[in-house]
């Protein structure tokens, strides 16, 4: 299960994510990116809550990063121990502005 919170305000909009964020939710994630991403200067996704994330998932991140590019700046906060095992071994950790 996934529980989405987003939070727009002026060009900047924040996305916290809680639950599992894998092959079942990771569209849902994507949808949310899509309707609110258009005008956004700062992206950030709070991850205090998230538990896991697959590739699906990271699929997404990434999609998101390189949108922001074109754009703005992507940052990803709070993010638990677990989840930045899996940025580090994949080499998202490289890729992507933690905080």
């Amino acid at each position: 299960m996934l529980n989405i919170e987003t939070k727009k305000n002026n060009g900047e909009l924040l996305i916290a994510v809680e639950g599992r964020l894998d092959t079942k939710t990771a569209p849902e994630l994507e949808a949310t990116v899509n309707d609110n991403i258009e005008g956004v200067e700062k992206l950030i996704f709070d991850f205090t809550n998230l538990v896991y994330i697959s590739s699906a998932g990271l699929r997404v991140l990434l999609s998101s990063h390189k949108r922001m590019l074109k754009q703005g700046d992507m940052v990803i906060k709070n993010v638990p121990e677990e989840v930045v095992d899996t940025f580090e071994i994949t080499g998202f950790a490289d890729i992507l502005t933690i905080e």
